[in-house]
Order: structure tokens, then C-alpha cells, then sequence
């Protein structure tokens, strides 16, 4: 039996070549895991809308950075170490489990220019305009929610997504 729907044709036993002959079955992909994320007091729940493909899909969070020596784009002023930063946000992040607001933490705690000012507000932004381990993190969260300390080539990062 043929089924044409939007015309494509579907076949009871079509497996998705041009002829079948040949074809060699490939093993299942593994999904990769989600990104860590933590529960934290949750804000209201982002207004139901269309939903966006992911290429389009935006997304509202705030973050601190805690960057060291030789990570990218950190300013000049910062001489820590890489395990000296970690240990910084992960400090940050247990602030915040404990209860401390989020906006004064970031600005306790990042070194993002800029940052402190704004409370780590990054605004609406999509998948790609993200580094992909922020990104992964960032978008992996509900709303309300808080990740883990991320590492990506700027520093350490803790993200709460807002909408």
C-alpha cells in the first residue's frame, strides 16, 4: 500500500531509499544526557505562546561569570587560577541554594563587564548566539531554574533562566 501525504509517498514498508537494495540498517543514536540543572525558588512561568523551533526558539536567563587567567576574553585584571575560579562559583552557586538573592550574588561575583551592573541580565537570545556549553545549559533549564556551575573557554558560569 502508498500513501501520498503532502506529497511525499509513504509506504507500509518504505525504509527510506530510492530502491531498498542495499541498504544497511545503522545502530540508534545515544541521546546525549541533559544538562545538570537545580531547582530553585521558581519564578512565574513564561506566558504560553507558538511554539518555536529550535533554531528560533528565545530564551530569557541571567548568569555570572567567574573568569581566571587565560580564559578567553578575560579582563587583565583577573589573576586567579582555573581551579581558583571554580571554586568561586561553585561558592556563588551554594549562595544561592542557600536561599541569597540571585541579582546580588552576580553582583558579589562576576567578572563579566558590565555584569554586575546589570545583574547578569543577558536579555532574549537564541541557541546560537551562546558559546554551545552555555548554550546546552542555558536552554536545557525550566524556568526558574538554576544550573550548576558551567565551564565554558570564558570561565564558570551559573545561569538562571528567567523566561
Amino acid at each position: 500500500m502508498i500513501l501520498v501525504l503532502g506529497g511525499a509517498l509513504v509506504g507500509a514498508s518504505c525504509d527510506g531509499t530510492v530502491t531498498g537494495i542495499g541498504r544497511v540498517p545503522r545502530p540508534p543514536e545515544t541521546p546525549l544526557p541533559p544538562a545538570p540543572v537545580e531547582s530553585v525558588s521558581p519564578r512565574t512561568a513564561a506566558s504560553a505562546g507558538e511554539a518555536a523551533s529550535p533554531e528560533t526558539e528565545r530564551i530569557v536567563a541571567q548568569h555570572l561569570l567567574v573568569s581566571y587567567a587565560g580564559a578567553k576574553a578575560a579582563p587583565p585584571n583577573i589573576k586567579r587560577t582555573r581551579e581558583e575560579a571554580r571554586a568561586r562559583a561553585h561558592e556563588a552557586l551554594e549562595l544561592i541554594k542557600k536561599g541569597q538573592d540571585f541579582d546580588k550574588v552576580v553582583t558579589a561575583y562576576t567578572d563579566e563587564p558590565g555584569g554586575a551592573k546589570r545583574h547578569g541580565d543577558l536579555g532574549k537570545f537564541t541557541r546560537d548566539k551562546m558559546v554551545k556549553a552555555f548554550s546546552d545549559a542555558a536552554f536545557a533549564l525550566e524556568v526558574g531554574q538554576v544550573s550548576t556551575v558551567i565551564e565554558s573557554p570564558f570561565g564558570f558560569h551559573v545561569i538562571r533562566r528567567n523566561e
